[in-house]
């Protein structure tokens, strides 16, 4: 069957109905992501169905994986209802801001959920909530930058981690200035658009200078890719986080095939990156994969002795995403 938006839609609605009528405590369902978001979906021919159910008391869990084919998996979260109660200030909410406005609702029998994301969509635009939602993001972005600096800075896979997380924090904000917050496959050749539309196109280049890119070639992404592809295989089902999730394989790798085969190849870094360095998480130390993993990320600088300088580097261009919001602010007069 040809992969469309709409047959995708279509699955997703009886996917939810299913499920509200076998679970009581679902108080509403949302479709979000890429299928709400407009454009293509797919990439590399595969995309997964981002779902949110709403749950009248504290779910079981939070996320779920669920495969439908190699091609397409339901990405499925779950939430207290309590989180979706204050519209006004789930508007200013740097992810379920734009998340609810952006959402497609499937299951709201008694429409509290429509009423929440009526309130979020109320002048969602207006400049002085826009600058709320990347200032919101930009001061998570500095709690991470201090988190880091109490970790090793000699560099282990937990700091790695953390220093992904704050430079994405840092994009993010960035991007909140003038359309959703980014997603993992497409981070890059996402972010290098925003910041053309920001005029600021020297922020993608200094965030894939902290990222290594000057200091691999893509000969070697390739390389990188296959190792990638026999490490995440090599984990156990039961120490992998939903993220790595055994059916998201086919998501990522044709997603890094897809993307090396652009005009800009080394937009492959950041999906790459990130998730091996969660792969490495559910390794042994000593694990040759990891020890793989180990020496890739010393070749980039986000380990060994350059690690401390890329730390630096990376409060200079916090610093700099800063300037730029608040530079945004005053031009646009909040």
């Amino acid at each position: 069957m040809q992969l469309t938006p709409g047959n995708l839609k279509q699955f997703a609605e009886t996917t939810v109905e299913k499920t509200a009528r076998a679970n009581f405590d679902i108080m509403a369902a949302y479709l979000r992501g890429s299928l709400v978001m407009g454009g293509d979906p797919l990439l590399g021919n595969t995309t997964d169905i981002d779902l949110v159910y709403i749950h009248a008391d504290t779910p079981e869990t939070s996320r779920e994986i669920v495969r439908l084919s190699d091609e397409v998996h339901l990405d499925i979260e779950h939430h207290p209802q309590e989180e979706y109660l204050k519209g006004r200030e789930l508007r200013l909410h740097p992810t379920m801001g734009p998340n609810l406005y952006n959402a497609q609702v499937l299951y709201d029998p008694q429409h509290f959920l429509n009423f929440t994301i009526a309130t979020v969509r109320g002048m969602f635009h207006r400049e002085d909530y826009t600058i709320a939602r990347a200032r919101s993001a930009i001061e998570n972005a500095h709690r991470s930058w201090a988190e880091l600096q109490d970790l090793p800075q000699t560099a282990d896979q937990q700091t790695v981690a953390r220093y992904l997380r704050t430079a994405a924090e840092i994009a993010n904000a960035l991007s909140l200035l003038v359309g959703e917050p980014l997603t993992d496959r497409r981070f890059l050749s996402t972010f290098a658009a925003r910041t053309q539309s920001l005029g600021q196109a020297g922020l993608y280049a200094g965030l894939m200078g902290l990222l290594g890119a000057p200091r691999v070639e893509v000969e070697t992404l390739h390389d990188w890719v296959s190792i990638w592809d026999t490490s995440y295989t090599a984990i156990s089902i039961a120490n992998r986080p939903p993220q790595i999730h055994p059916d998201r394989k086919e998501y990522y790798l044709r997603a890094f095939e897809a993307l090396l085969a652009n005009e800009r190849p080394k937009d492959v870094l950041w999906p790459l990156l990130l998730t091996w360095t969660q792969v490495a998480g559910c390794l042994p130390e000593d694990d040759p994969a990891f020890l793989t993993w180990q020496s890739a990320f010393e070749q980039l600088g986000l380990l060994g002795e350059d690690f401390p300088e890329r730390i630096e580097a990376l409060g200079v261009y916090l610093e700099q995403a800063q300037e730029n919001i608040e530079s945004w602010a005053f031009e646009h007069g909040v």
